[in-house]
């Protein structure tokens, strides 16, 4: 077995060890594919671009439309309407006003929107909410996929360590020996 292999075998035992600790903390489900994914260090995703492709027609809808009532320019402009509504049907139209004081008809088109409006914004934040658990889970995957390279590194450090202790044990075990041949010699 050369250097390479001990180092990925020591890499894949490493995973191991961590998603062990890990189970034992926390009951994870990180199964083989997953792992041999960690140490192949093909992890980071772009959930946003993921979650994109396979949002529906409907979805992007919802997105779009609970944006733009959540925005400035959506208050603005309702309240824009509504004043225009009301100053017309009170004041300029009030002979031949299509919906007089009390503005019933008003009421209804306001019941309307209320009714469309708060189910699509409650689709939007159950995207949104799905979205931050995917970001989420895939923070978690880069965060362990850190901590197996900083386990690594450390690994390999302590290794070259160990050779460098002991090659200097060697040079100093060569170094005695040519004194002592020296001595020898002389």
């Amino acid at each position: 077995m050369n250097n390479d292999d001990k180092v990925s075998y020591s890499k894949e035992e490493l995973v191991r060890q961590i998603l062990q600790k890990d189970k034992d903390l926390k009951g994870s489900n990180i199964n083989e594919e997953l792992m041999h994914e960690l140490i192949s260090g093909k992890i980071s995703k772009n959930i946003n671009e993921a979650d994109d492709e396979n949002s529906t027609l409907g979805q992007r809808v919802a997105d779009k439309m609970a944006t733009f009532g959540g925005s400035w320019t959506f208050i603005i402009s309702f309240c824009i309407v509504l004043t225009i509504w009301i100053i017309g049907n009170a004041f300029v139209l009030s002979n031949k006003a299509f919906d007089p004081y009390p503005f019933v008809f008003l009421n209804l088109v306001l019941s309307c929107l209320a009714a469309i409006q708060a189910p699509i914004i409650m689709m939007s934040q159950n995207r949104q909410s799905e979205k931050d658990r995917l970001t989420a889970s895939n923070d978690y995957l880069i965060n362990l996929k850190s901590e197996i390279i900083v386990e690594d590194l450390h690994y390999k450090i302590d290794t070259l360590m160990e050779q460098q202790e002991e090659n200097t044990k060697n040079i100093k075990t060569l170094l005695n020996t040519i004194e002592e041949l020296k001595k020898n010699i002389d």
